[in-house]
């Protein structure tokens, strides 16, 4: 009854055994094998359209080289107040677009706000010296708290930026199990929306180390090869990440697999939803399920072997949780199984 993360979650065994395939023999280094060609080209059918592609090894290096590659002086992206880049990244934003800043919009159900992101563009007009200047934006898909822009919703967020010129960026560590909740196709979840750049994610949902970063207008990328050689993310072996997503998109193994996850969430969903001793806190559409429950049941979960995390209580909802209660986070993942939920959910009629 593993919860605490899809990042628990190992390799599924088609990845492992692409992985292994590659593992003899000799090929061209640092991009430039056939397979990394052909993988690329992968992406832009995928997408269709042209795209770059640039493979990076984690989630954070993605996020943050994106946005060091539309950085100026005096730079600030707008971000939601919870998103994974303010909150979770160490300052890798930061430090790798040279002190660029992340300013942070308040928004409900972990969506940035659209009113709120004009307003706050507006402090910071383009003549403004002493404050700096608006220089991008970036939304999370699913959003930190298993929630899902909407199509129209990008659509809109990206309107408020083009106003101003700034590119959008979407942190995509969960793009697939967006995708599949919404039942979209790529290109209708990005760029035929406006996002600009990607950081398109595979290590959660079945991959062992794989995150790309995806440009809609190749033109945009033309500094992103030095960007990720300084940042040492130019992988000599790159055909090892390759060969994870040549895997990852034969015969549509990734969105099988973020159906499968989504579909355990469901499981956990109806099952919280149904119970007396649990509660869900919040709709989700993704693979991430948050539940108020209590601290007894949460203990006998773990004493029977249940990982999750307690999470704390998100900015204007002080009264979620009442005393004996506490606020939890369930994530499920491809090898999460109907015996992991049926599991769980014993614990809680427990």
């Amino acid at each position: 009854m593993i919860f605490a993360s899809d990042n628990w979650a190992g390799a599924h065994k088609s990845i492992a055994e692409r992985l292994l395939a590659e593992s003899t023999g000799f090929a061209a280094a640092y991009g430039n094998s056939d397979l990394d060609r052909r993988v690329e080209a992968r992406f832009s059918e995928i997408f269709e359209r042209e795209v770059s592609v640039f493979f990076v090894a984690t989630g954070t290096a993605a996020n943050s080289l994106a946005l060091a590659s539309v950085q100026r002086p005096g730079g600030i992206t707008f971000c939601h107040q919870e998103a994974h880049v303010i909150e979770d990244e160490c300052g890798a934003p930061e430090f790798f677009s040279g002190s660029a800043r992340l300013m942070a919009v308040n928004g409900e159900a972990g969506k940035i706000d659209p009113t709120k992101l004009s307003a706050k563009i507006a402090h910071f007009p383009e003549d403004a010296l002493r404050h700096g200047r608006a220089t991008a934006v970036t939304i999370t898909q699913s959003t930190e708290i298993g929630t899902v822009y909407s199509l129209p919703e990008i659509g809109e967020i990206s309107t408020i930026a083009r106003k101003r010129g700034l590119p959008l960026h979407m942190d995509g560590a969960r793009f697939a199990n967006a995708l599949v909740a919404l039942n979209a196709t790529p290109a209708e979840m990005t760029w035929k929306r406006g996002v600009d750049m990607l950081s398109f994610g595979g290590t959660k949902n079945g991959c062992w180390c794989a995150e790309a970063i995806v440009f809609f207008n190749p033109e945009q990328a033309k500094e992103m090869h030095f960007i990720r050689k300084r940042a040492a993310q130019h992988f000599s072996k790159s055909r090892f990440i390759s060969a994870q997503f040549d895997a990852y998109f034969e015969n549509g193994l990734w969105l099988d697999l973020a159906r499968h996850s989504n579909g355990m969430a469901d499981g956990l969903r109806a099952g919280i939803g149904a119970s007396n001793s649990a509660r869900l806190a919040w709709p989700t559409a993704s693979n991430e399920v948050f539940a108020v429950i209590q601290k007894s049941a949460a203990k006998t979960a773990e004493e029977k072997g249940a990982k999750f995390y307690e999470w704390p209580i998100p900015a204007g909802m002080p009264d979620l949780v009442s005393e004996g209660e506490t606020l939890v986070r369930l994530v499920t993942s491809f090898a999460t199984t109907e015996a992991d939920v049926d599991g769980f959910l014993k614990c809680l009629a427990a």
